[in-house]
């Protein structure tokens, strides 16, 4: 591997959707953390959307701090498209990626940044412990990399995140994937280069509140599994399998009986019971054809990832829009 220069250029990119309350103290800390470091650094906030302010406090950041970028979306696209917008527009050698909740600590890019002048393209935390977070959440979580791992074909590692660092072509191979269903979770171990897990606990948000509700968690769980995996589509089909062949068999068992002990009035609850097993069946499997059909229309569409509402690229760099 070739090594880095001694002095690269380190962008962070710091996905945004209403967090004022926090920003002001995520900047103090990052900042306190980039001044330590014997290196260039850029800081490319993504504002996806967002309402209350975040936007009009990060662009006086820019004012105040010549490293700092700020990208306007044009609205609410989504945090996987934050951050894909943010790794488009990040120019470093290395780009790490950081929430502004504070749940991740900004004190351990120094270590991210040693493990890839080790020679890692890919740095990932590992979280040992969520504060904050209901015992539900955590305990589904966990299932949920269990159940992924057993589907994928490609090895997700379990309670990783966006907070990682890319290399400089790691980050040029992400770039390349503009599939609009965005599993980042997925799309980075999918790239593969070598990788490494940083082990952290999770601390609780220092402000606001958790913008991922258990519906958009599920809808991301469906991202993930519906991206990266074929199983459910066989499944259904060995779940047909298995109920014409349990139809047949009942079948039978009622034509022996009748030509055994005649024919009584035949029992209504039992054909109630088959009709809407079998009904819950086809709703099944027509609902996982439906998941993948769906989201192989969207892609047909090759509709753009995002639009911008504004560029504000560090000053005494890029050119602006």
């Amino acid at each position: 591997m070739v090594a880095p220069s001694p002095q690269p250029l380190i962008s962070v990119v710091v996905p945004v959707f209403n967090e004022a309350q926090v920003l002001p103290e995520f900047y103090r800390r990052l900042h306190r953390v980039l001044a330590a470091q014997d290196l260039h650094s850029e800081i490319v906030f993504v504002d996806d959307g967002s309402s209350d302010g975040s936007v009009d406090y990060l662009l006086s950041l820019r004012n105040s701090d010549p490293r700092v970028a700020v990208v306007e979306l044009s609205r609410n696209f989504g945090k996987e498209v934050a951050v894909s917008a943010g790794l488009d527009h990040a120019a470093g050698n290395a780009v790490m990626i950081i929430d502004a909740d504070l749940q991740d600590p900004p004190e351990m890019l120094p270590e991210f940044v040693d493990a890839w002048r080790a020679g890692y393209d890919m740095v990932y935390g590992q979280r040992l412990s969520r504060d904050g977070e209901s015992w539900f959440k955590v305990q589904s979580s966990r299932w949920y990399y269990r159940v992924i791992n057993r589907l994928s074909d490609v090895p997700i590692p379990p309670d990783a995140g966006d907070f990682r660092l890319l290399s400089r072509r790691a980050v040029d191979a992400v770039n390349t994937l503009r599939e609009n269903h965005r599993y980042m979770t997925g799309l980075y171990a999918w790239v593969g280069f070598p990788s490494m897990a940083l082990p952290y606990a999770r601390q609780a948000r220092q402000a606001g509140a958790s913008k991922w509700s258990y519906w958009r968690l599920w809808g991301l769980a469906l991202e993930g599994i519906t991206s990266f995996s074929a199983v459910p589509l066989k499944l259904a089909t060995l779940l047909g399998i298995v109920t014409a062949g349990g139809a047949l068999l009942y079948g039978l068992y009622f034509l022996l009986r009748t030509l055994v002990f005649g024919n009584p009035v035949p029992g209504y609850p039992s054909l109630i019971v088959v009709m809407l097993f079998l009904g819950g069946v086809q709703l099944i499997c027509l609902g996982i054809i439906g998941e993948y059909l769906g989201r192989t229309f969207d892609q047909s569409k090759r509709r753009q990832l995002y639009f911008l509402k504004g560029l504000h690229p560090v000053r005494g760099g890029r050119d602006e829009d």
